[in-house]
Order: C-alpha cells, then sequence, then structure tokens
C-alpha cells in the first residue's frame, strides 16, 4: 500500500510540473489517504503484534 502511494505522490508531483493541477490534486489527495491508511495498518500491527505472547 505504501508503494502506491509512493505511485500516486509521484504522478501528483509530475502532473503539478507539467500544469494539470487537477489531475494533481486527485492524486494527491489519494497519495494521502493511502498514506494515512497504510499508516493505520502499521501501528495497528506493531500494537497487536507486541501484545502477543513471546515465543516459547
Amino acid at each position: 500500500m505504501l508503494e502506491w502511494a509512493l505511485i500516486f505522490l509521484v504522478v501528483a508531483l509530475v502532473a503539478g510540473v507539467l500544469g494539470f493541477t487537477g489531475i494533481a490534486g486527485v492524486a494527491a489527495s489519494f497519495a494521502k489517504i493511502l498514506f494515512f491508511i497504510f499508516l493505520v495498518l502499521f501501528l495497528a500491527a506493531i500494537i497487536f503484534g507486541g501484545v502477543s505472547a513471546p515465543p516459547a
């Protein structure tokens, strides 16, 4: 998921440089949403992974 966020970020940057502000805004929004979803899932994995018992 982080890979897709980075891809959308690159698309937004390229579109912004070329002057396609509408496409750049949409791509940046998608990148931001995907990044926050990744962040929430990552933190949940750390929290719930740390709560489980250590291997015996």
